[in-house]
């Protein structure tokens, strides 16, 4: 699904408005009744409640006016107040606010005494509907509309916010001084960018996506290069194995990792690629740690590799990784490799020679961060995992700026370099170097575990060695990722999640995946 920015939407409004014909008010009508059936399906009680609605003078709060209007038609108990003067709502929104005031009285809200009033009324209802601010927001929100936004997130009530929960930054997630905590936010025509973006995404609880009838043939034409990674896009891409097949059809993953103390890493890495569907896996250790993961890993070959005196990797071991890349189809590389200067040379190297795809994680991005030019050397595709810690190391920026443009950021690093970028975090980002940028739908806060990131490596390498391309593997490995631990969570909670379990439940979330996509696993 098509994800947009604040201008975005705006141009999609207009065009409907002036190239197709389909008056304003007709959206906004449609806007008000969408977002009524979607409140019907999560309060189907909704005819013995009382509700109160707080618009304000724009277009969101015509939405609202509707929205009381088609309440009232039905019998329900409603009270409008509008956040503002009457005789500064204008256009659509004052049609409808005079439609509404037909059959009930609209309660200006533009003085703190009538903030007393409000606070009365609004504390003994059963639903509050923020129609206050819409996607056009982009400064702090101040006085009287704080005050009252402050109030309804300080009530028990439930909310449902109308487009997005007033005060969000549809465009960028940003908290402008204050903004609503909604229970369930309805928005219209495709979701926006700032709905998956920390810390608005924190702000908007259940989502819903509804219809207003803009004509898909102007989506199509807007050049909307952000996308909501979702799994009828993303199942279908799953390739069913062939019966006469054997472990050279699905590929060899050369992976690069491990040091003294994180050999889990290196391990974590193994199992998951091999899980994912590899036809097989070698891991590249240093020697001295070679015996330790003969003994954890069956599955996986073990090669023992020219260490420093510190048990990392050497420089002497670049030969020896040039011969085992021949015939592998992907690298991964920096599970638990460490920061050791001599280490750090090592990775640079292989990310200037390699001619094989090459996943980077962990101390591997590390060592970018100390040159990142050695990417303008690369002669291979070369997908980026980061964390927000490893993208400011890599940027020479903080993590507050990484969190605060995290699509831009990545969008910037991913063009800069000619690389992917898996920007991790809640809602990971995919940004492309042509600019496309791709928001995962899936995970939840059980991953914040030790060795989740190093999966996600295996994951991908995994699928890339089986013949995807690097953007596909990138996509699905994200989104499997996330899905795997949502399933694991809603069985048995997020506190205790592992990587190891994420491990184990990869063979089965791709049989789900397939049986979903009608095919077999």
């Amino acid at each position: 699904m098509k994800v947009v920015s604040a201008f975005q939407m705006k141009n999609l409004d207009r065009r409907a408005i002036e190239e197709f014909g389909i008056p304003g008010i007709v959206l906004m009508e449609n806007a008000g009744r969408a977002t009524i059936e979607v409140i019907d399906k999560y309060f189907p009680a909704i005819s013995m409640r009382k509700i109160i609605i707080i618009a304000g003078s724009g277009n969101n709060g015509g939405d609202g006016f509707v929205i009381g209007r088609h309440l009232l038609n039905r019998g329900v108990e409603v009270e409008a107040f509008l956040l503002g003067h009457k005789a500064k709502v204008t256009g659509d929104a004052k049609v409808n606010m005079e439609l509404y005031q037909k059959l009930r009285p609209v309660v200006e809200l533009h003085r703190q005494e009538d903030l007393m009033k409000f606070q009365t009324q609004i504390s003994h209802v059963d639903l509050i509907i923020d129609a206050i601010l819409g996607t056009g927001v982009n400064t702090d929100v101040r006085g009287l509309y704080r005050d009252v936004i402050d109030y309804i997130n300080s009530l028990p009530t439930p909310v449902v916010s109308v487009d997005i929960p007033s005060g969000i930054d549809a465009s960028t997630g940003k908290i402008l001084g204050t903004a609503i905590h909604a229970d369930l936010t309805v928005t219209f025509g495709l979701p926006k960018i700032g709905l998956f973006i920390h810390p608005g995404l924190d702000r908007v609880g259940i989502l819903e996506v509804a219809d207003i009838s803009i004509p898909p043939y102007l989506v199509q034409e807007e050049n909307i290069q952000v996308e909501l990674l979702e799994a009828h896009e993303l199942f279908p891409l799953l390739k069913q194995r062939d019966r006469n097949s054997h472990k050279g059809n699905y590929g060899h993953v050369l992976l690069i990792a491990g040091s003294v103390g994180k050999t889990g890493a290196a391990a974590l890495s193994a199992d998951a690629a091999l899980r994912i569907g590899a036809g097989l896996v070698t891991l590249g250790i240093p020697a001295s740690l070679n015996p330790v993961m003969e003994v954890k890993l069956t599955e996986v070959m073990t090669e023992p590799l020219a260490e420093t005196d510190s048990q990392t990797l050497s420089t002497q071991s670049l030969p020896r990784i040039q011969e085992l890349s021949e015939g592998k189809k992907v690298l991964a590389l920096g599970p638990g490799i460490s920061t050791h200067p001599e280490t750090m040379a090592v990775v640079q190297h292989i990310i200037r020679t390699s001619r094989i795809p090459i996943i980077v994680d962990a101390d591997g991005i590390n060592a970018l961060g100390e040159k990142p030019s050695v990417l303008q050397e690369a002669q291979c595709p070369i997908v980026l995992t980061p964390h927000p810690g490893e993208m400011a190391r890599l940027t020479g920026t903080s993590i507050r700026e990484v969190q605060e443009d995290r699509i831009g950021v990545a969008k910037k690093v991913a063009k800069q370099w000619g690389v992917v970028i898996v920007l991790k975090g809640a809602r990971s980002i995919i940004a492309e170097p042509n600019g496309n940028i791709y928001i995962n739908s899936t995970g939840n806060p059980g991953m914040a575990s030790g060795g989740t990131g190093d999966v996600l490596t295996g994951m991908i390498a995994g699928l890339v060695a089986q013949g995807y391309t690097i953007s596909e593997a990138s996509r699905l490995g994200v989104f499997l990722h996330g899905y795997i631990a949502d399933e694991i969570t809603e069985q048995s909670g997020e506190v205790g999640l592992t990587a190891t379990d994420i491990i184990n439940r990869i063979p089965l979330a791709l049989k789900e995946a397939m049986a979903e996509n009608g095919a077999f696993g």
